[in-house]
């Protein structure tokens, strides 16, 4: 009996299932539109961060790059949205470009761009069920098309993937909602005073939101392991997306919509370790880090090297 159990433990198929446990491959998707923002620069992002080692991280391979479509920098007069179409045809094409690796079992990590990104990646993974949205971001992104002033929807992210907004983008492909309100925890924003200012709709009651301060009061460790508590329920697991303006503008000044305080390097890399080492973590965009701000690449090292400190916790859990 042991000699026939001998050869079944160490058959390729069981040497492969066990280093799959040991290692999950991250598949970096490099998606550089600015079709909610404009091209300032934050198109550059997937390149800076390669070039800066985040390729390094055990089992990360490159897994393609979703062109977008030209960028009209007029506001669309139906909608109130700058390249209302335009995003949701790209909605699309980066929804497949993710199925084609959430299928294949890897790890996504996609990188914009600026936050409109998020709409694809969450279209992907409703078109698999239900999941969950762990929201990093200095800013809410909560606005209606009337209230954003250049009528921008890296402004409208959040309200656009929970159904609200013009229905071109709220429900695309007929799957909108793309998540819902009870399934999203919002982490380390500070925007509330100019967010009241411009008239940003509120959050709704069903969605947690834990501004900086209440992040600081319990530590940003213990407010990401209580977020991916409250996302456990969720069927599918849960996807983290990360605007790098939540960081300290003193560190993290190349980004287009500057507003003082932030998260420091060591509390985004508690956050992340957290939330990614989680095995219902089911993948990760990082959005609006501006190297065209970041001339000596310093910035882009430092991001790199935080992220990395994030997917290697994720590498290990897979």
């Amino acid at each position: 009996m042991d000699r026939d159990e001998g050869p079944k433990a160490t058959s390729p198929a069981g040497a492969r299932r066990r280093r799959d446990c040991a290692v999950q491959e991250l598949a970096i998707i490099e998606a550089p539109s600015v079709l909610g923002l404009r091209p300032s620069g934050v198109e550059d992002l997937p390149a800076a961060l390669l070039a800066a080692g985040l390729l390094d991280v055990p089992g990360a391979v490159r897994a393609g790059r979703v062109e977008p479509p030209p960028y009209d920098a007029t506001r669309d007069p139906g909608t109130g949205v700058l390249n209302c179409t335009g995003i949701a045809q790209y909605s699309v094409r980066l929804a497949d470009a993710l199925g084609a690796v959430l299928d294949s079992g890897r790890f996504p990590v996609v990188l914009g761009g600026d936050c409109s990104i998020l709409l694809g990646n969450l279209l992907a993974l409703k078109r698999r069920g239900r999941h969950g949205l762990l929201f990093l971001d200095g800013h809410t992104d909560f606005y209606q098309p009337e209230a954003e002033p250049a009528g921008e929807a890296a402004s409208m992210d959040l309200a656009l993937v929970t159904g609200r907004g013009p229905r071109l983008l709220t429900d695309i492909g007929g799957r909108g909602p793309l998540v819902r309100d009870g399934d999203v925890v919002v982490l380390g924003y500070r925007d509330a005073v100019e967010s009241a200012e411009f008239g940003m709709q509120p959050l709704p009651p069903g969605l947690y939101a834990l501004d900086l301060d209440g992040v600081r009061a319990v530590g940003a460790g213990t407010a990401a392991r209580r977020a991916v508590e409250r996302l456990s329920g969720v069927p599918g697991g849960y996807w983290v997306h990360l605007d790098v303006d939540v960081l300290d503008d003193a560190v993290m000044p190349a980004v287009d919509y500057r507003q003082p305080g932030g998260l420091t390097w060591l509390e985004l890399e508690d956050v992340l370790s957290t939330a990614l080492g989680d095995e219902r973590a089911v993948g990760l965009d990082v959005t609006i880090f501006n190297p065209r701000l970041d001339p000596d690449g310093s910035i882009a090292a430092d991001l790199s090297e935080c992220l990395r400190h994030g997917l290697t916790a994720r590498a290990r859990a897979g």
